[in-house]
């Protein structure tokens, strides 16, 4: 997840880029990021996503900024209940640029707050992808607390962590010290945590399983997860070896 983030008012963001010309979205986009700088402006970020339009959309992605593609990508993950956007948030899911794939998954999110269907079928689709960053971004996508407050949403989540894991373990060892599977596995050691916390009674049963593994990526996501704070009251202390 990311931590950047420069609060503004989200309505004035809007608003503002409501009264852009597609061409003039680039430059307002770069003189707003908050870029160069400590963290960027995220609520901009979700601004765009709320309002680009597909023309918006294509001329951000032509624009060699960063955080232009971030904007872009994420009005592409709003938008992927429709198939052709669904097609471009899954290809910039895997873009090499890390703000650009999260832009996709803030998309994606705010997709979940309208259509928490439509997001389901989604990263649902995407856990079974054999690019390790789009499962990566099911998985990051849908363990966001706000969507699973429903034991229906929760159990998916439980579902896409367990699916996540699965497709992590069907990577050769040799093979996930490449920097995608890397981040798969980094997004696991917290995602589980997120959604063990939304279903306890469903959760730790799953997650208790993990501990049982000798792979050391899950032995790994196992102690990364029991860190979280979120999740210390709901588990007994690791047994002495």
């Amino acid at each position: 997840m990311l931590e950047d983030d420069v609060m503004v008012n989200p309505m004035d963001e809007r608003t503002a880029l409501e009264r852009l010309e597609p061409d003039a979205w680039a430059a307002y986009l770069e003189e707003h990021s908050g870029l160069p700088g400590p963290r960027a402006n995220l609520t901009l970020v979700q601004a765009a996503a709320d309002t680009a339009r597909a023309e918006v959309i294509d001329s951000l992605l032509q624009n060699n900024g960063e955080y232009q593609a971030m904007c872009a990508a994420a009005a592409a993950g709003r938008r992927a209940s429709d198939g052709s956007f669904e097609l471009l948030a899954r290809s910039l899911a895997a873009d090499d640029r890390w703000r650009v794939r999260e832009g996709v998954v803030i998309g994606l999110q705010l997709l979940g707050d309208h259509d928490p269907g439509a997001l389901s079928a989604i990263v649902s689709d995407w856990v079974t992808d054999r690019d390790p960053l789009i499962v990566r971004a099911a998985v990051t996508t849908i363990c966001e607390p706000r969507l699973i407050r429903t034991p229906v949403a929760a159990r998916i989540a439980l579902d896409i962590c367990g699916r996540a894991t699965s497709r992590l373990l069907e990577i050769p060892l040799s093979d996930r010290r490449r920097p995608a599977a890397r981040t798969l596995r980094q997004a696991l050691g917290y995602c589980w945590s997120v959604a063990v916390v939304a279903d306890p009674e469903t959760g730790l049963p799953a997650f208790t399983a993990l501990s049982h593994s000798a792979d050391p990526d899950v032995a790994w996501i196992v102690r990364e997860n029991r860190r979280k704070k979120r999740l210390a009251e709901f588990l007994a202390p690791p047994s002495e070896p």
